[in-house]
C-alpha cells in the first residue's frame, strides 16, 4: 500500500468531519439554531432549493425565519439526511445523498419532502466549511436524480 497511516488517518478524518457537518443540518433546522445553522458554511457560499437561491452565510442561516420553516417546526417536523458518499480530493469534496423533511400529522408524521442533495466542501483554516449546497425533490425530474450520480 503506498498511503501512509498519517494519510489514511487525514482522509478518514476529513470524511468524518464532513459526515458531521451534514448531520447537523436537519437538528440546527428543527431547532430554530440559526448561529450553528450558519457557522458551517463559507461566508460565500450558495444554497440552491429547487427555484430558490440564498447567496452567503447570513442569508443560508436566515432560512429558520422564513414563515413556511417555521410553520414547519411549530407543526412539528424533522429534516432527516441520510448517509452521503462523500468524496474528497486535496482540500475540496463532494458529498451525494438524500434528506427527508418528515412533517407531524396526527396521529404520526409523514415524508413532506424527498430529495436529492449535492454538497461542495473546502478546507479552510478553521476546517471544513459548505461552499455550495444543490438540493431538487425526487419527484421524477432528471436533474434531481443527476445530483445523485457519480462524475
Amino acid at each position: 500500500m503506498t498511503d501512509t497511516l498519517e494519510t489514511r488517518l487525514r482522509a478518514i478524518e476529513d470524511r468524518l468531519a464532513i459526515a458531521d457537518i451534514i448531520a447537523g443540518y436537519g437538528p440546527a433546522a428543527d431547532a430554530l439554531d440559526e448561529a450553528s445553522l450558519g457557522a458551517d458554511w463559507a461566508e460565500d457560499a450558495t444554497y440552491t432549493a429547487g427555484e430558490h437561491r440564498f447567496e452567503g452565510r447570513a442569508a443560508i442561516a436566515g432560512i429558520t425565519g422564513y414563515a413556511t420553516h417555521q410553520g414547519y417546526v411549530a407543526q412539528g417536523c424533522a429534516h432527516v439526511l441520510g448517509p452521503h458518499r462523500i468524496e474528497v480530493d486535496g482540500d475540496t469534496a463532494t458529498a451525494r445523498g438524500h434528506s427527508v423533511v418528515f412533517l407531524h400529522d396526527a396521529p404520526g408524521w409523514r415524508a413532506e419532502r424527498v430529495s436529492a442533495n449535492l454538497w461542495h466542501f473546502a478546507r479552510t483554516p478553521e476546517g471544513w466549511r459548505i461552499t455550495g449546497r444543490e438540493n431538487r425533490l425526487l419527484n421524477g425530474d432528471a436533474a434531481a436524480h443527476a445530483l445523485l450520480a457519480r462524475p
